[in-house]
Order: C-alpha cells, then structure tokens, then sequence
C-alpha cells in the first residue's frame, strides 16, 4: 500500500457519516487515565500518562483539535494532581513534563499535516500525469470495443513506460500500444511525446505509414533533444504495435509492428499470432537496411476475433520456479473473446502465476470492431 492509500485509509475509518471521529480515541484516553488515578490508591499514580493524549491527538487530529486536548490534559493533570493529598501528588515536574508534551504534540500535528498536503498534491500530480499519457477511452469509441489493464512493477509508481490509445480521424481508427525502454520519468516524458505526435497524425494521414513514419520522426527529435539537455536517453527505443481499421472494409486491419511481440487474434475457433512484420523498434530506424517505416500489413479478422496486444511484463512474469508465463496456452483457455472479460483473465493469470511480484510494468489491451446488433 502506498504512502497516499494508507493516508486515505486512515481518514475513511475515522470518518462516520460525513463527520470526523477522531477525537474520540484520545478523549477516552483521557477520560480512562483520570478514572484509573482517582480509583486506585497512592501506590499506583498514573495521572502523568495524559502525556499520551495529545500525541495520539496528535496522530489522527487536526491541528486545533490537538492544541484543545494540550490544554486539557494540563488543566486535567492539575485537577487529578490536586485532588490527591499533597505528599501523594505528583507535583511540578510531571506538570511541566504534560505541559512540554502538549507543546510538542502540536508541533508534530502540524508537520504531519503538512506533509500529507504535500502527498496529496503529488498524488494529484501523479493522476494527472496518468490521465495525460494513459487517458480514459470511452467504451465503443470509433466503433470499437476494447479493454486494457496497467499494472506498475514499482509500487509506488503510478505509470511508467507502457503506453496505448485509441485515435479516430478522417481515414479510420488508429489504435498504438507499445513499451518504452527504461524505466523513470524519462520512459514516461518518452511515451508522452509518442502518443502526442499519433494522436495527430493518427486523426489527420491518410496512410498509416506516414503516421509510422511520423512517430519514428518524434522518436529520433524527441532522443535527440533529451540528449542535448545532458540526459543519457541517446539508446532510448520503444517497441509498438500500431493498428488501422479502415472505415470502408470491416474485416480487414492494418499493422505496422515496431519491434513488438505480434498481437494475438483471439476468437471462438482459438487463437492466432498476426504476422511479425519484422520491423525494427522506434528509435532504430538508422539501422534498417531500407529506408522507411516497417511495412503495413493487411490482416483479414472474423467478425468475432479480438486482438490482444501485450507489453513484455506479461511475457517475462516468472513463478517461483522461474518458468514464464505462456500467453498463448493461456489465452486458448480464455472463456471468451470479448475484450473485457479477455482482459481480465489475462490480468489474474499473471498475477497468480507470478504471486504479484512484477518484475517490469505490464500492459494487457484488447480490441476489436464493435458487432453489429
């Protein structure tokens, strides 16, 4: 659990119909200490145990709440104290002791709730970031139907390399999905500056190939400006699988694959791989022996084929013996083609195969046309 889940955690449990019940724990506290000193004999004074009151105020409280139960552990202290004969009291130490104790506890109030300001501001920050490289797509976008899950390997991160989207424009639906190599916000600024040159290009070219061509393009400007900035991002490549679905023939999709595990087509009748494609990743275009993007594929699909699409988290999950997990075996025993419930299978399988220990960020997606009803 992350440092802002436990924070979250905390606040819903001390929270009852809109109203904070915090204050109570160090109430009782209070109430419970007075109780126990005034009943017990001179053997067993325990009054200078209200020093505990405001640090657990301290802990769950706000800051007003915690100065208000300082105060009246001292006022508390000195009426408990006094009660009691003046050989039996406690006297002006403990008294100065529950006094310096409120003091701090305020102070430490104060720190913790600024630090949770800050969390809570980087959490915002971090979900922003999200919905900036990974963005919500609306079901049955563009006339497909599609599903995908992002699983972090770092469990304090909230996206990393991985990245996919789904792009209607003038000449179809463009669909990427690939993996930056890295890991860091330099994987992430990487994966932004892809998905925002396909977003255009993937609503404005007519051919797909010029939209591969441009995201090779952004690659290569993108790495070079990095490196000028001092970065060591002058290796940096991303593996990906861009799709287009004409608008004019719904059995037929378009495939450029950079480097990429080929998609699986996934239907009733079992599963397939699409043809490689045999193109290098973004990023390495200068090493191909022809010039230009990788060729596009036409790749014909039944009406009720899916195609999964996955980042090597999936394919580099290991059990505890070190075996991979098999996608493919896995994905013949999927109980359905539809990319939901695809997804999902494909989700809990790593994830029991590996006990939840990823050891690379992991996307699973899927997609196909949305059938006609």
């Amino acid at each position: 659990m992350t440092d802002h889940q436990a924070v979250r955690r905390c606040r819903e449990l001390l929270w009852v119909r809109g109203r904070s019940v915090a204050w109570v724990a160090p109430l009782l506290l209070l109430a419970g200490i007075t109780a126990v000193d005034l009943n017990t004999t001179e053997r067993f004074r325990i009054v200078s145990w209200i020093v505990l009151v405001p640090g657990i105020a301290a802990a769950i409280c706000g800051v007003w709440t915690t100065a208000v139960f300082a105060v009246l552990s001292v006022l508390d202290y000195v009426a408990v104290d006094n009660a009691w004969p003046q050989q039996y009291q406690a006297g002006l130490p403990d008294f100065v002791l529950v006094a310096f104790a409120g003091l701090l506890a305020i102070l430490a109030c104060v720190v913790r709730r600024n630090g949770e300001r800050r969390m809570l501001h980087m959490r915002d920050i971090a979900e922003t970031t999200v919905r900036t490289v990974l963005r919500p797509l609306p079901q049955g976008w563009a006339g497909l139907e599609h599903a995908a899950v992002y699983l972090a390997a770092d469990s304090q991160a909230r996206v990393g390399g991985d990245f996919y989207d789904i792009q209607p424009g003038l000449y179809g639906t463009r669909v990427l999905v690939g993996d930056v190599q890295g890991k860091g916000l330099g994987a992430v600024e990487t994966a932004a500056a892809l998905l925002g040159t396909f977003r255009e290009a993937g609503y404005h070219e007519r051919d797909l190939a010029t939209v591969a061509d441009r995201l090779e393009t952004r690659m290569i400007r993108h790495r070079s400006h990095t490196v000028e900035l001092g970065r060591d991002d002058g290796d940096r490549f991303a593996t990906a699988v861009l799709l287009g679905f004409p608008p004019g023939d719904p059995d037929v999709v378009e495939v450029v694959n950079f480097g990429h595990e080929p998609p699986l087509a996934v239907g009733p009748t079992g599963v397939r791989p699409l043809p490689p494609g045999d193109g290098l990743p973004l990023g390495m275009a200068d090493l191909a022996t022809a010039t230009g993007p990788p060729p596009t594929l036409t790749v014909t699909l039944a009406p009720d084929e899916t195609l999964l699409i996955t980042t090597d988290g999936v394919t580099e999950a290991r059990n505890r013996n070190g075996a991979f997990y098999s996608l493919p075996d896995a994905t013949a025993r999927a109980p359905a083609p539809d990319p939901t419930r695809l997804v999902a299978y494909i989700r809990d399988g790593v994830l029991h195969h590996s006990h939840g220990h990823l050891s690379d960020d992991t996307t699973i997606f899927a997609v196909r046309r949305t059938p006609p009803s």
